[in-house]
């Protein structure tokens, strides 16, 4: 089995220039992956990119993979997620999974923007409508 030229197109869309370690050390494991995910299930969607990208992240966030989370956040900004909606993605995940468990993630996230040259603190979101 090879990748998919729609897979690797995909995958290049979101990691330009990117070859994952793991394609290295186990490829056939990577043809399946992203057979799967960059081509099967991205034919069966009608998400744009950038929504599919947030769901992504906070399904991350709930599983607890910030080693993951950090790359997908690099794609996540690749296609056009702002810094903004990236910190209210983990905002929001705090009620659900804890404040000890987003640490982690606000440091990931900080660290993410901080190599993007995004100067932080963000600025405050506006207060929410009445």
């Amino acid at each position: 089995m090879a990748i998919s030229e729609y897979a690797k197109k995909k995958h290049d869309e979101l990691f330009p220039g990117h070859v994952s370690t793991v394609a290295v050390t186990d490829p056939e494991l990577i043809e399946i992956y992203d057979n799967f995910a960059f081509d099967e299930v991205l034919r069966l969607t009608n998400l744009d990119i950038r929504t599919r990208l947030m769901i992504q992240l906070s399904s991350i966030i709930a599983c607890q993979a910030v080693r993951e989370y950090r790359i997908m956040l690099g794609a996540a900004l690749n296609v056009g997620v702002t810094p903004v909606a990236a910190k209210e993605i983990l905002y929001q995940a705090v009620p659900y999974i804890g404040m000890a468990r987003a640490f982690d993630f606000i440091q990931a996230t900080n660290e993410v923007l901080t190599e993007r040259g995004v100067k932080l603190p963000l600025p405050a979101s506006p207060p929410p409508l009445q």
